[in-house]
């Protein structure tokens, strides 16, 4: 008996000491996050859920908006410290000369393409004709000319439809639009509303939108010690999500508000992973050259030079082997 209590005792000190946080950050490091809630921002959806921000010494408060633009927009306004956002709002920053820290992407997914099944659509080739619906000045325009582009087709060749993404299912019912370019969980949803009657062609590879941590320049430069935290609690709950797949999902669903037996299908479309790669910078060139090629972008931009967009620093700190983008500057 005494064996047992004693067994007892000790895993409970092991569990005490495993959940304490860290005796120099014993106060916790307060920061505002601007989180756009869908399962795009996963990876710190279960960092704060599972207590790995609390368990590094952080206190992240959490605003909840809809889109990475509004998210990047509030972090330069000083409405919030940190943004998850997309690659579209970064290069908009990067070209008006805002002085943006890059500083993780954790999350990247491919966009696709739904047809109407009476379009008669098989192949990306056979969409010359048909009515495209897509998303302008997201990563949903620069998919849709790749896409074109890689059909040998021009966008005069097919006929562009602007809609929300939550508009395109009831454009495609109400057979206004042939198909649509964009991401989940929408594809997911037209399968599911109207199963037989749409078909997803084969685009993979074609373009992927990511998500991404970005700070602005003098934060980063104040609170260092923080921004390193709040990137260890993103390795943590990578690892957790990789370890513990089926709870990820019941814990990414339950936060964003999807169902969980719609989010199981598509989660492995979600590729989560906390890391500065040459795909970033190669994504990031791409957007930036739809913008000058489109003239969506500030009067007399340029190309930014997105390896000093880029912030290595603290991520290489952690994990030198998360940092592998060509040409990076010394962390």
């Amino acid at each position: 008996m005494l064996d047992v209590r004693t067994a007892a005792f000790t895993a409970a000190i092991l569990l005490a000491s495993v959940f304490r946080p860290d005796p120099a950050s014993a106060e916790l490091l307060k920061a505002r996050l601007a989180q756009n809630l869908g399962p795009i921002s996963g990876v710190v959806i279960v960092a704060r859920e599972q207590g790995f921000f609390e368990r590094r010494g952080l206190d992240i408060s959490v605003s909840n908006f809809t889109s990475g633009k509004q998210c990047l927009d509030t972090v330069v306004g000083g409405g919030a410290d940190i943004a998850t956002t997309a690659e579209a709002p970064v290069t908009a920053a990067a070209m008006a000369g805002q002085s943006i820290a890059f500083l993780a992407r954790m999350e990247y997914s491919d966009l696709k393409t739904i047809v109407a099944s009476k379009a008669g659509v098989k192949s990306k080739a056979d969409l010359k004709g048909k009515k495209i619906a897509f998303t302008a000045g997201t990563g949903s325009e620069v998919y849709t000319l790749a896409l074109l582009a890689s059909a040998g087709l021009k966008k005069e060749d097919v006929t562009l439809v602007n809609l929300r993404p939550q508009e395109m299912l009831p454009a495609l019912v109400a057979g206004s639009i042939d198909a649509f370019d964009t991401w989940e969980p929408h594809i997911a949803n037209a399968k599911k509303t109207l199963g037989p009657d749409v078909a997803q062609i084969d685009t993979k590879g074609i373009y992927s939108e990511t998500f991404n941590i970005v700070v602005m320049r003098d934060y980063l430069e104040k609170n260092g010690p923080l921004v390193e935290k709040f990137l260890a609690a993103m390795l943590d709950a990578e690892a957790w999500m990789k370890s513990n797949p089926e709870e990820a999902i019941t814990v990414v669903s339950k936060a964003v508000g999807i169902k969980r037996e719609e989010l199981a299908p598509i989660w492995t479309d979600y590729v989560y992973q906390v890391t500065l790669d040459d795909k970033q910078i190669d994504i990031l060139k791409a957007h930036a050259a739809w913008r000058l090629a489109s003239g969506n972008h500030p009067p007399g931009a340029t190309m930014p030079d997105f390896l000093k967009v880029l912030e290595p620093g603290p991520l290489k700190k952690l994990d030198p082997t998360r940092v592998t983008y060509s040409g990076q500057r010394g962390g």
